[in-house]
């Protein structure tokens, strides 16, 4: 039997893998090749993906200028030292007045572009918290404190986002309609079930209220990581005998059906993808919905030294922390009092960098919500 270590390194290079195959930079770079008639005078990147799909357009394209928003600490510093380009960062997965000033900017360069233009619209999860350009009535501390209920509710991210697009002068169409040029093209990195493009970033690359020549294509999402996250297994000498974009629900309810699964699964791998969500409580400690989902799923496998999963967010970051989730096993449940304790909380990040089982990536260049990918021998 292979140690736990060795099938933690196992799950590494799954999950990488995975990612590698739905980067931004890739992926943009990919649909440009596939579309060489079409020349953009601008380009226009929103989201937690934002800096890797800019740099992919940019690398395929003739000379263009380019605008950039993302969260902070997600650009990368290729971007940074280019003249054509103008990089805004902004907060998730609470709006921020960065996210007001990031919104006034799509807006102002998105109309005033000339018209015969041509505009590349790239959208990728996060982007509804990015950017914002508030209905009159509505104040920042509205905005945020309705999202901050939304999320700590258990809300999925289409109840979400259907809120926000009502409550939006960009999402929903609304940039896209206030574009006078001639042609948009609008590639999306899809972190929705369903991969609608009118979920995506609350709608924001929905080409429905276009006056011109508009077309949207999603050129990554959860279907993509996951097939090459099979493939991967499959070449590491491994049986993939689940892959399947199920991981929808609550995180504890979720945890019980994983478990019972993985008790007694067959050996080989099992890939699962999705967005599950989480009820927070008040006051909540540190950690997001794969972390707390990698410490319950932890409990119905605890005391088995075959069985090893990992549990993360493919954009690198989970909820409002710097870590992906976790990496867990039979031993990971050691303090059955503290992790219970932690769950309750919404901390087991804590409980998890405690015992050597956080999994952090640093931001990844994506971002088609989440995998969790088990090993058993």
């Amino acid at each position: 039997m292979l140690s736990s270590e060795s099938r933690k390194e196992a799950l590494i290079h799954i999950w990488q893998a995975a990612i590698d195959a739905v980067s931004g930079y890739q992926s943009v770079a990919n649909a440009l090749r596939a579309d060489p008639a079409f020349r953009p005078d601008q380009v226009i990147a929103v989201g937690k993906a934002a800096a890797g799909m800019c740099l992919g357009a940019l690398d395929s394209l003739p000379p263009c200028e380019a605008l950039v928003v993302t969260k902070y600490d997600h650009v990368d510093d290729r971007l940074r030292d280019r003249e054509d380009v103008i990089i805004l960062e902004s907060a998730h997965p609470l709006p921020d007045q960065n996210s007001l000033a990031a919104g006034r900017a799509l807006l102002e360069r998105t109309f005033t572009m000339q018209a015969d233009s041509r505009l590349l619209l790239l959208v990728s999860g996060g982007a509804s918290a990015l950017a914002e350009v508030l209905p009159v009535g509505m104040s920042l501390g509205d905005l945020r404190v309705r999202t901050d209920e939304l999320i700590a509710t258990g809300k999925t991210i289409a109840q979400i986002n259907a809120w926000r697009k009502q409550n939006s002068r960009i999402k929903d169409g609304k940039l896209i309609e206030a574009f006078k040029g001639a042609e948009i093209r609008v590639y999306a990195i899809s972190d929705v079930e369903g991969d609608a493009i009118d979920t995506i970033g609350s709608g924001l690359g929905d080409c429905h209220r276009a006056a011109v020549l508009a077309t949207s294509k999603i050129i990554a999402s959860n279907q993509i990581a996951r097939k090459q996250a099979e493939q991967k297994a499959l070449e590491l000498g491994y049986d993939v005998r689940m892959n399947a974009e199920t991981l929808y629900g609550d995180v504890l309810e979720l945890a019980t059906t994983l478990g019972e699964s993985l008790r007694n699964a067959a050996p080989g791998v099992y890939i699962w993808g999705g967005e599950p969500t989480v009820m927070l409580p008040d006051s909540p400690g540190r950690g997001g919905r794969n972390q707390s989902l990698a410490l319950a799923i932890s409990e119905q496998i605890a005391g088995m030294q075959n069985i090893s999963l990992l549990v993360a967010g493919t954009d690198g970051t989970d909820g409002p922390t710097a870590a992906a989730g976790g990496i867990v096993d039979g031993a990971t449940w050691s303090d059955p009092e503290g992790a219970r304790s932690a769950l309750q909380r919404a901390d087991a990040g804590r409980y998890l960098e405690e015992y050597g089982a956080l999994f952090v990536t640093g931001p990844t260049n994506t971002n088609v919500m989440d995998l969790v990918i088990a090993v058993v021998e």
